[in-house]
């Protein structure tokens, strides 16, 4: 079974750079339209595991492609992305406001090995889906190592 935490990796300045580097990057890739200047937004996720994969499903509504970044390394997953609120036409009163907008990071700590060539990330339906395929743990197991003949050298 894949354990998986929540919590902030001990690697927190390599994360800090890495969320650092995405959200330049956004900066610079992402059309105006597309940028949150201001506030914060937390995603919802889901972990769950089946016998071939791990899976995160992430509630990005609103969130295009372009504007989401998805990055693995030392056993964590960090999702990072902007959320633009939609473009304002005239003058406008907003009677009720419960969603959020905002730049956001999520990372997901996993042990396990995984085929990190085959994970693919997915987005449908305003639901980003991060499959990372499991590799088979042989640790433990025993291995032949077969004998190879070498032509015996003389002198």
């Amino acid at each position: 079974m894949v354990q998986f935490s929540l919590t902030p990796s001990p690697e927190a300045a390599d994360l800090a750079d890495d969320i650092r580097e995405l959200f330049d990057e956004l900066s610079r890739t992402l059309d105006r339209a597309q940028r949150a200047y201001s506030g914060e937004c937390h995603p919802a996720l889901d972990v769950l595991e089946t016998d071939e994969a791990i899976e995160v499903w992430v509630d990005v509504a609103g969130v295009p492609a372009e504007a989401l970044r998805v990055l693995f390394r030392a056993g964590v997953l960090l999702v990072v992305g902007e959320k633009a609120p939609g473009p304002a036409t005239g003058e406008q009163t907003f009677h009720l406001v419960e969603r959020a907008f905002g730049r956001f990071a999520r990372a997901v700590r996993l042990t396990g090995a995984f085929d990190l060539q085959k994970t693919r990330a997915t987005l449908r339906d305003g639901e980003l889906t991060i499959a990372l395929p499991k590799l088979e743990d042989r640790r433990g197991r025993a291995h032949r190592i077969p004998i190879a003949h070498a032509p015996t050298s003389r002198t």
